[in-house]
């Protein structure tokens, strides 16, 4: 039997699938004189400031901290090797309360502002009524700066006029408290104005981050039968673990680099009895009445330290978690 061969179809014939055309592959687009300056302007001018402005002050303090120096004549730098940090660890005493302060900081900012502010956004990501109005009052006393909150609270604590005392003569007592003077409520007093101002500010990173959640994962967790907290605990806080990192990141940095408002509340330089904080001692020794800037560069590099370690162990522990 004969067979008649199969001409295959002309490209274009309806029914017959087109082959892909395949292109040249394109060559490489080679900067311009206007390209390259643009890039040299965008990352070197930025690389510039936080090499002069982070980087060389931060190499500076550490080699100024085995210094002893007056801040006015170079020629009067001179070595001293380990003595202030002996000097800081044995015979300084407004150090080790600091240290205490900024541990009890850390703790009360990481244990109540913290979690309320996550709280407060998981509440109003539920679309409730007046959700804007409320994020805009929380939120609010994060546009103020430390300082302004600060002079907000100094009213409120004051013995005389403050709206504390007021309420404490309204419901009955006669003893007006000094919230700032007195050593055992002063550092608990700038506690509170602190936490007031980092709630709003926890409160909208975790909402920025709640937004791009897939809400499928609820909707799936809801089915499964949990409820609103084991939904958030199980479903939506184990998602969340780069905002949760960020978040631990800024309250650590924010404890440990508290001034602006202990500054304001404290009524300037010098350490008021009761709110020794490691920043507060930095600046004293620093631009104090005595100016002692190995001193002061010591102090700072124990301040960085231990923001370091706080930091570096738990992403250390985060990172070999994701490893397993």
């Amino acid at each position: 039997m004969s067979t008649t061969p199969v001409t295959p179809a002309a490209p274009g014939t309806p029914g017959v699938p087109q082959r892909p055309r395949t292109r040249p592959p394109r060559r490489p687009r080679r900067l311009g004189p206007g390209d390259r300056l643009f890039l040299t302007v965008a990352i070197g001018i930025p690389l510039a400031a936080l090499l002069f402005f982070v980087w060389l002050p931060a190499l500076a303090s550490l080699g100024l901290s085995f210094t002893t120096w007056d801040g006015i004549d170079l020629a009067d730098i001179h070595w001293i090797g380990l003595d202030n940090y002996q000097q800081i660890f044995t015979n300084y005493p407004p150090f080790w309360p600091a240290v205490r302060h900024n541990v009890i900081w850390l703790l009360f900012t990481a244990l109540l502002p913290t979690p309320f502010g996550i709280f407060l956004a998981y509440q109003l990501d539920r679309k409730i009524r007046f959700t804007r109005i409320y994020q805009t009052a929380i939120f609010l006393p994060m546009v103020l700066s430390l300082a302004v909150v600060g002079f907000i609270w100094e009213i409120i604590y004051n013995p005389d006029t403050g709206l504390l005392n007021g309420l404490l003569s309204a419901a009955g007592s006669s003893h007006h408290i000094d919230w700032l003077g007195n050593a055992d409520l002063n550092l608990w007093a700038v506690l509170v104005a602190s936490g007031w101002r980092h709630t709003g500010y926890i409160m909208i990173l975790y909402l920025a981050g709640l937004k791009g959640f897939d809400p499928a994962l609820k909707e799936a967790a809801a089915l499964d039968g949990a409820n609103g907290r084991q939904t958030f605990l199980r479903v939506v806080f184990p998602a969340m673990k780069p905002v949760n990192i960020i978040i631990l990141v800024v309250t650590v940095m924010e404890s440990l680099r508290a001034f602006d408002i202990v500054y304001v509340l404290g009524g300037g330089v010098g350490s008021k009895p009761g709110m020794e904080l490691l920043s507060l001692l930095i600046t004293d020794n620093i631009i104090g009445e005595s100016s002692h800037i190995g001193y002061g560069s010591a102090l700072a590099v124990v301040l960085l330290l231990v923001s370091l370690a706080a930091i570096g162990t738990f992403l250390v522990q985060t990172f070999r978690k994701e490893d397993r």
